[in-house]
């Protein structure tokens, strides 16, 4: 007999460890064994004969019966409805050892391929395969309508000493719900979990994991992504335009690329994509990590989205959280009974402010899941880059918590030592497969070597996030003009550090929420001096050297903070005052792609000079932008004050014609129309460290750059 009745029993329990063993065709060829819950009678059929299957031992319901070869089974269950359907237990596993062996060591790169539900033909037999890493389990299984969530129909199959489960289940297809149920060691039955490596997922509040397939999308971008290989991101232009999907426009982000392409910006960057269950997290407490959000689509729709932004010449970056994950019971939080995904001690997985688990970095498995994460997005979705959130949180033990209330790594420091290899061998492993992509970290302490690469001892990031210029900046900014003079340190100290990582000037979401109100609200003054000083703002963000980040609604000065619930203050546009913002950063966006002064040199000190930085009772600057041998150069001057200054002297460091290439006091800018007429002639008038020198008009509260006229 193939199985006995202790077996049966111990099946019908869900408490087989290794339902393969006795379920299926026997080993000897001579008996099928079927466990089908609330099934009345059950027949093995082929194209020539058929045998019943009897339940032997009562209402255990375990079918036994004669072998029958290529048999399928006929199912009469309770309340007379037939059907017929392939036996999961007849079929071989769909995974090979060595995906076993390469994510046991954390060094499987394409997890996604193997894990997760997939669509296929198995033995000729169409269906969905499941695999789930639960090595402390004594018993996964899949559930979903298919079965009537019914967790002993379909236990799943154990992968040696891995910790996979796999299962082919025969007849389903792309769109079932599914979960797994699983038992732990101790034969306590957790919550139902979603998928670790899922591909989709019902509309919240509704959590179960949805099949879906990859590869769908025809993608249409192979222009794109060899232009972007062969082109250096540092020395090209990089402008952002950061955005909530969800609360661009209400009735959708359709239009974002024409709008975005329109205005100049070179990227898109969108708040995390990733599925997660409270609206109000904006994503950043995701929970499927392989799931696009389907509040925008389906996964092929978010696919289309960033084609059809590659065929505009427009990237797309999302913003990815591999630094904590909500505590959701259908999450990854304890998922087999164990801290599987997180650590034991709640000092080294659990994020105070967030109230959110820490991934454990030093398991190879945990670091694979998110290694591959990264890739899966590059490569699947052919993202142009991932903006690593949190990245502080993630290198140090310390972060946010007092003493005696973190863990120190083994030399009693407070660097995470696992979560640097981690993001050193994902940043490794992005540059060595994914040609051209940008790792952008959100960094905001001073740990050494963001951007330096990883065989000099760095963290491998191609940008970080510039925080401290970007608080010091929105504290001048937010100054009343009259107490500027004290504070002008605030704008120059930023420069004595600026070519030490590769930076990226973020005003971004964080900006404009939490009760800090709007980039427009923070100006002092008046509506006309809000618009100058926003202007003046913009306008130095541009010339200033980094790559540029801009949230969505600061490009016209929203005026109030920004609200996830509802859609930017697209009317305020009616006001020529936001619309000429609006105008500003179309021709800012303009000027910094046409002049490669303000782009080439970012991270270079020959890149950027003070031409005028003592000017402190009138708060006027001026600096010189390089770019490489035979650019133009592009010299900036700022008012910062409300007072025009006639007749200003500033150096210059060449002599010659210059265009007054952009004035933010321009009437298109609907500012007053005060400048130069379109150019400047320098004089041989010595002041500085210059030979020569320009009698200017400043307006007030106003930036103007001026551009080398070259014959």
């Amino acid at each position: 007999m193939a199985i006995t009745h202790e077996e049966a029993r111990v099946l019908a329990a869900g408490k087989h460890r290794d339902p393969f063993k006795v379920l299926g065709p026997s080993a000897d060829g001579t008996e099928i064994v079927a466990l089908l819950p609330g099934a009345h009678r059950v027949w093995a059929v082929n194209a020539t004969d058929q045998r019943e299957l009897v339940q032997r031992w009562g209402d255990v319901p375990v079918f036994v019966g004669e072998s029958l070869p290529y048999y399928r089974l006929r199912i009469e269950w309770n309340g007379g409805y037939v059907e017929e359907k392939e036996d999961p237990y007849r079929f071989t596993p769909v995974l090979g050892s060595l995906d076993e062996h390469l994510i046991s060591e954390g060094r499987h790169e394409s997890l996604w391929r193997v894990l997760g539900a997939h669509p296929m033909q198995h033995e000729n037999v169409p269906g969905v395969h499941f695999a789930v890493w639960a090595p402390n389990a004594s018993r996964v299984s899949v559930v979903g309508a298919f079965n009537a969530w019914n967790g002993i129909a379909h236990p799943m199959r154990l992968r040696g000493s891995s910790g996979i489960w796999e299962l082919f289940i025969p007849g389903l297809t792309e769109g079932e719900t599914y979960k797994y149920e699983i038992l732990t060691a101790e034969g306590e039955l957790l919550p139902l979990k979603a998928d670790p490596v899922g591909f989709g997922s019902e509309m919240p509040p509704a959590n179960a994991s949805v099949v879906r397939a990859l590869g769908k999308h025809s993608w249409q971008d192979g222009a794109w992504l060899k232009k972007r290989a062969e082109v250096d991101a540092l020395t090209t232009p990089v402008s952002v335009y950061e955005v909530h999907l969800g609360s661009w426009r209400r009735e959708g982000w359709h239009d974002l690329i024409d709008y975005v392409a329109d205005l100049g910006f070179t990227h898109i960057e969108v708040l995390p994509i990733t599925e997660h269950p409270f609206d109000g997290s904006w994503g950043y407490q995701p929970i499927g990590m392989y799931a696009p959000t389907i509040r925008y689509g389906l996964p092929e729709d978010f696919q289309a989205f960033v084609d059809r932004a590659h065929q505009k010449g427009i990237g797309v970056i999302a913003d990815w959280v591999p630094g904590h994950f909500p505590t959701d019971a259908h999450g990854l939080g304890n998922f087999d009974g164990t801290a599987l995904y997180e650590h034991q001690n709640p000092q080294e997985g659990f994020h105070p402010d967030w109230n959110t688990l820490i991934y454990n970095y030093g398991r190879p498995e945990v670091a694979g899941h998110l290694r591959s994460n990264a890739l899966y997005w590059l490569q699947e979705y052919h993202l142009d880059g991932l903006r690593v959130d949190a990245v502080a949180s993630i290198i140090h033990r310390n972060y946010s918590r007092k003493d005696g209330e973190w863990v120190p790594n083994k030399d009693g420091g407070p660097e995470n030592y696992e979560a640097i290899d981690f993001l050193k061998t994902t940043n490794d492993a992005v540059e060595r497969t994914v040609e051209g992509a940008m790792m952008i970290a959100e960094e905001s302490t001073t740990f050494p070597g963001v951007t330096r690469t990883t065989e000099h001892g760095g963290l491998g990031f191609d940008f970080k996030w510039n925080l401290g210029w970007m608080n010091d900046s929105l504290r001048y900014f937010g100054l009343d003009p009259i107490y500027r003079k004290y504070h002008s340190d605030l704008l120059t100290f930023g420069i004595t550090y600026i070519f030490s990582e590769r930076f990226m000037l973020p005003i971004s979401h964080d900006e404009v929420v939490h009760g800090k109100g709007s980039l427009y609200g923070r100006m002092p003054g008046d509506h006309a001096a809000k618009l100058g000083n926003l202007k003046a703002f913009l306008a130095y963000m541009w010339a200033y050297p980094g790559k540029k980040l801009l949230f969505m609604g600061q490009e016209f000065g929203q005026p109030s903070e920004w609200n996830y619930e509802s859609e930017l203050d697209w009317h305020v546009l009616e006001d020529k005052g936001h619309a000429g913002v609006l105008s500003l950063v179309r021709d800012l966006n303009s000027l910094y792609r046409q002049q490669p002064a303000l782009h080439r040199s970012d991270s270079d000190p020959h890149g950027f000079q003070w031409l005028l930085v003592d000017a402190v009772d009138e708060q006027v600057y001026a600096w010189l932008r390089r770019g490489w041998a035979g650019d133009r150069h592009v010299v900036v001057v700022m008012n910062l004050n409300p007072i025009e200054r006639d007749g200003y002297r500033v150096p210059f460091p060449l002599a010659g014609r210059w265009i007054e290439a952009l004035n933010t006091d321009a009437a298109h800018y609907h500012g007053g129309n005060r400048g130069h007429g379109g150019a400047i002639e320098t004089e041989p008038v010595p002041m500085g460290n210059e030979a020569q020198s320009a009698l200017l008009k400043l307006p007030p509260l106003s930036v103007i750059y001026f551009v080398e006229e070259q014959s």
